[in-house]
């Protein structure tokens, strides 16, 4: 079942990478006190993710942020060092924090996991953007699969 709006975020671990070193966060840790923009993408350097949806929230971070957000961050089902090296290549700086889900266990835990086997993708996450507020879903932004709509940086900057 997936996640819904005044669930609290499971507290899974992610990885990232910083200073170029590898680095555990905790979903609990990362969202306490914080009020978040999370969006998810099924891949890195995958067209439409590379293309529009991460440079969406890039180019609007400083609008995003004087909303009253204090971190944005993106996760996929790739490795940290996937997750780096999409982030370098699309010049992302400190304006979205990288997370990986490896394995896939954000996916599952808030109910977001697609397979997409038949794509020659596995099991990858669904396209969202959501609000986080102190660890509680308070929005959420799904797209219908295939489809980038919903859960862009231009939509989710409306509905701030």
């Amino acid at each position: 079942m997936a996640i819904q709006v005044g669930d609290k975020i499971p507290d899974v671990i992610l990885r990232t990478v910083a200073a170029g070193r590898e680095r555990e966060v905790s979903t609990a840790e990362l969202f306490r006190g914080k009020r978040a923009v999370l969006f998810a993408v099924p891949g890195a350097f995958t067209p439409t993710c590379s293309d529009y949806h991460l440079p969406g929230f890039v180019e609007l971070a400083d609008q995003i942020r004087s909303r009253g957000i204090d971190l944005i961050a993106c996760v996929a089902v790739n490795d940290h060092f996937v997750m780096d090296a999409w982030g370098k290549a699309r010049d992302v700086g400190d304006k979205v924090l990288m997370l990986a889900d490896g394995n896939g266990d954000f996916a599952r835990a808030v109910g977001m996991d697609a397979d997409i086997s038949r794509f020659g993708l596995g099991v990858r996450s669904r396209r969202y953007a959501a609000l986080v507020e102190d660890g509680v879903l308070k929005a959420i932004n799904l797209d219908q699969p295939g489809r980038f709509e919903a859960s862009s940086a231009e939509k989710i900057l409306e509905s701030l």
